[in-house]
């Protein structure tokens, strides 16, 4: 994924390794697109190894050099095909970690897997805000015209946290239920 979403800034325009970085960060790629955003210079110097980027310029800034660099022809028939390896790649991700410590909360005692459930509660609340915050920081950054596709990413990723907001809720609400039924 690194290497699509590398191509695609330099699609943009020619950029340094640095404005590269700078502008997924922006974007808070990291989240969406599963970037680590200390990949990207890895990833510049295999796609030039490879020929699908090439140095544009070399700038001169007092004792500092900034490469920037280019897409090449082969670059973008190479974008082209990783593009459509995303859109056909299964991208269905359960959160298994979370169903297994659900499937086996019966072995806690239910305060201890309520404590739990709530944290995971407020991750994910923290998780819908720095959507929401992304999201505007989107929006800020394209002077408030998002792109129909981009706008659907945002839409679906806030959908997914709603779910499995709702999930842990409805978790919380069982083991309580049990927890009263048991008192009863």
């Amino acid at each position: 994924m690194t290497k699509l979403l590398v191509l695609a800034m330099l699609g943009l325009k020619p950029m340094t390794g640095y404005e590269i970085k700078v502008m997924l960060e922006m974007n808070d790629a990291e989240r969406w697109g599963g970037v680590l955003i200390g990949s990207i210079y890895n990833a510049l110097k295999k796609l030039e190894r490879e020929g699908y980027i090439e140095v544009a310029s070399i700038e001169s800034t007092g004792h500092r050099q900034k490469v920037i660099y280019q897409i090449t022809e082969k670059g973008k028939a190479y974008e082209q095909d990783l593009i459509i390896e995303a859109l056909e790649k299964s991208s269905v991700v359960y959160p298994t970690t979370l169903y297994s410590g659900v499937a086996f909360a019966c072995k806690l005692q239910d305060e201890k897997a309520v404590c739990a459930l709530e944290k995971q509660k407020k991750i994910l609340e923290g998780e819908e805000k720095a959507i929401a915050a992304g999201y505007q920081a989107k929006l800020n950054a394209m002077q408030g015209e998002i792109p129909t596709l981009t706008q659907l990413a945002f839409d679906n990723m806030l959908e997914i946290v709603k779910v499995q907001l709702k999930f842990v809720n409805q978790a919380i609400q069982i083991i309580r239920k049990d927890e009263n039924n048991s008192l009863n």
